[in-house]
């Protein structure tokens, strides 16, 4: 009998051994200078290669200077626009237009998302409707939006929650579906009502999944307000970088086209990597599922 016991005993050590062994760190976290080149050098070498490649097909003298310029031009054109405090300005009409339809579509795609989710008339009747508008490119409501608001802000907005309201609705949606059922169980044996429920259980176990649908919504609100702008141009809109793009193509002046699309581009990684990246890492970290961050 003794003998058994201390095979057990045994058997039971190894079993604690292994899933220590498992739950443990296999090495050592990287320091900070180690976690920062290792986030900020692939990007910065992906960009000089691209730039490379860039200044190889100017040289090649493939197209004339006139569609392609050099990208030492390119930088000297936003270099004048940063010398010049234009740049300061086009920023602040773009990306206040961007955060403000952005906070609205919010606002509107999370009960609406929320009813979807929970109501099946709902998602029966809507659902493939929203989902037929996330497909709709947004620039084909910029003619509709000018005609029924005019050459104003409010058109440039409606084009931004037709944009994004369908991307935040649907991975709040995606999200509540991926929840297990016991979690919905679980708030019912322990008396939560159907509004403390959804506080307390679907919007925190729908985080990740409404969190990819928020940095989805947002890249579509950025895309949908670009051609918003592009198109509805007006003294009284301001000028943002969409407009500073139509500016360029209508000079003809291809590097204020490049340098109007470099500061979009880095105008959205940079909300990608302030805002949204920390956010997402610290939510799935939480989870346990942040490794690959």
């Amino acid at each position: 009998m003794s003998s058994r016991s201390s095979v057990e005993r045994e058997d039971d050590a190894a079993v604690e051994a292994g899933l220590d062994a498992l739950t443990s760190p296999t090495s050592a976290p990287p320091n900070g200078r180690a976690r920062f080149v290792g986030r900020v050098l692939p990007p910065v070498v992906a960009l000089v290669v691209i730039g490379c490649l860039w200044q190889a097909l100017w040289a090649s003298a493939i197209w004339p200077e006139y569609q392609l310029p050099a990208p030492a031009t390119v930088l000297d054109q936003i270099a004048q626009q940063i010398r010049s405090g234009d740049i300061v300005g086009f920023l602040w009409v773009s990306v206040h237009r961007a955060v403000i339809g952005f906070a609205v579509a919010v606002v509107v795609a999370v009960p609406l998302g929320l009813l979807i989710a929970n109501v099946s008339p709902v998602r029966r009747a809507i659902g493939p409707l929203i989902s037929g508008l996330q497909s709709l490119p947004s620039v084909a409501w910029v003619p509709a939006g000018v005609l029924w608001f005019g050459l104003t802000d409010y058109a440039i907005y409606f084009v931004v929650l037709l944009g994004a309201v369908p991307s935040i609705a649907n991975g709040l949606v995606s999200g509540v579906d991926q929840i297990p059922p016991i979690f919905h169980r679980v708030g019912v044996v322990l008396g939560a009502s159907r509004l403390a429920a959804i506080r307390h259980v679907l919007l925190p176990a729908a985080l990740p999944g409404f969190l990819s649908g928020l940095k989805q919504g947002w890249a579509f609100s950025w895309r949908s307000l670009m051609a918003a702008e592009l198109i509805a141009t007006s003294p009284q809109l301001g000028v943002g970088l969409g407009q500073v793009l139509h500016n360029g193509m209508s000079l003809s002046d291809m590097s204020l086209v490049m340098a109007a699309i470099v500061l979009i581009f880095f105008v959205g990684v940079g909300i990608e990597l302030v805002l949204f990246r920390p956010l997402e890492r610290s939510v799935l970290r939480a989870r346990g599922l942040g490794g690959a961050l």
